[in-house]
């Protein structure tokens, strides 16, 4: 429950926000613990309307990297934990931010500890996350530690904002098409199929083919909205499952040429997140695990599963990773044996991740070069062909007109 409050400091200045707490004695009791004497507090909930947009409400990758600079920027210049997410919370533009690193305060000022206090809103600090402020409370370097994670977060969104931009206008051009071809079906190609029918020659196969198709389109349209609609709700329910999960993500990596795209993604994911917590002084069972929760496929979670249960019974990364060489590319494999062989597994992850990351670019490059051309011939055609299909039989009756 989100409470506005105004309040005063110990130093008798005046304070305002905004304080998420499961009701208003605690609310209060945590505006207290931070040293603030409130002259009055109100749920926002009253004042907020049916259409409120709250629930749209996230905090994107790009918010936490610079939370993450800020945070070390912070700890370089000895500011206490406390004080900085004090700072932050009330500095931070985004909303929904703010009130989490409000929260946070609360439980610093109760002496929880930052990763502990992290641990309490999943939805915007992951498991990889926390871990890794957990490792930095442990060895006292908690600065390095939020550079590090701000550096790691900052490679992985542009990353993935690369791959998914490069899926953005193939899609842009796939739905013109299907507008484009639906308004052809649907009102130019009636009204001129009237006038060839009405001419009364001989109709080509093919205009009667285009004419028939109209006419299905016109009169049951809707059937077909229908279908895409239960296919999508579909599509949707199936996604919500582990089992639809699993289904969906063999169904992308199987794609040609995006499913490409996507497992290079996922690799270069796998060796950056290993890299950055066995530098960290994560041990590399959990390092596994950790990775697993937060590639973001379950094709690959199941993998580095059965690959962390291989090396909790003894066997090397490598002879694990190898197990799977489909998913897993064999330079991969040779490249963690010669790291472990040589006792430098973190450089050689380190190299796979620009490795991986290269491919993607290499990759995304290829996609667009590959796609536009092709999208753009496709929906030429299919538009040149609608058009030739009626107005050949109407050219051919102005000719006999003439």
């Amino acid at each position: 429950m989100l409470f506005k409050y105004k309040a005063i400091d110990s130093e008798g200045i005046n304070k305002e926000g905004e304080i998420d707490a499961p009701n208003r004695d605690m609310a209060i009791s945590g505006l207290q613990r931070r040293e603030l004497v409130v002259i009055s507090i109100k749920d926002e909930g009253e004042n907020r309307s049916f259409f409120s947009f709250s629930f749209f409400e996230k905090v994107s990758t790009k918010d936490i990297v610079v939370l993450s600079r800020q945070i070390s920027t912070l700890f370089e210049a000895q500011v206490s934990a406390l004080k900085a997410f004090t700072m932050l919370s009330t500095n931070t533009e985004n909303k929904l931010l703010s009130r989490k690193l409000t929260q946070i305060c609360d439980d610093l000022q109760a002496g929880v500890s930052i990763s502990d206090a992290l641990s309490k809103h999943p939805d915007v600090f992951s498991d990889f996350y926390i871990n890794m402020v957990k490792v930095g409370e442990e060895t006292g370097k908690l600065n390095q530690t939020f550079l590090h994670l701000a550096e790691y977060l900052d490679r992985q969104y542009s990353i993935t904002a690369k791959a998914r931009n490069a899926l953005i206008y193939p899609a842009f051009v796939i739905f013109t098409f299907f507008v484009v071809m639906s308004l052809m079906f649907v009102i130019v190609i009636p009204k001129l199929s009237t006038i060839i029918l009405d001419s009364g020659q001989e109709v080509p196969i093919y205009t009667k083919i285009i004419i028939a198709l109209s006419n299905f389109f016109v009169h049951y349209g809707f059937l077909v909205l229908i279908f895409f609609v239960l296919l999508g709700i579909w599509v949707w329910r199936l996604s919500s499952t582990n089992q639809g999960k699993a289904y969906l993500d063999k169904t992308r990596l199987s794609m040609p040429a995006i499913g490409n795209l996507y497992k290079k993604l996922f690799l270069s994911r796998i060796t950056d997140n290993l890299d950055t917590m066995l530098s960290s002084g994560v041990s590399i069972v959990r390092a596994i695990d950790i990775t697993a929760n937060v590639v973001g496929s379950r094709v690959y979670q199941e993998i580095l599963g059965e690959v962390a249960d291989g090396v909790k019974s003894g066997l090397a990364l490598s002879v694990a990773l190898g197990k799977h060489g489909v998913e897993i590319p064999g330079m991969m494999v040779q490249m963690v044996l010669v790291g472990e062989e040589t006792g430098s597994l973190g450089p050689i992850l380190k190299t796979l991740t620009v490795f991986y990351k290269r491919e993607v670019d290499d990759a995304v490059d290829t996609l667009v070069g590959l796609i536009e051309p092709i999208m753009i011939v496709i929906l030429g055609l299919g538009v040149g062909t609608l058009l030739v299909s009626v107005l050949m039989p109407i050219y051919n009756l102005a000719g006999g007109i003439g």
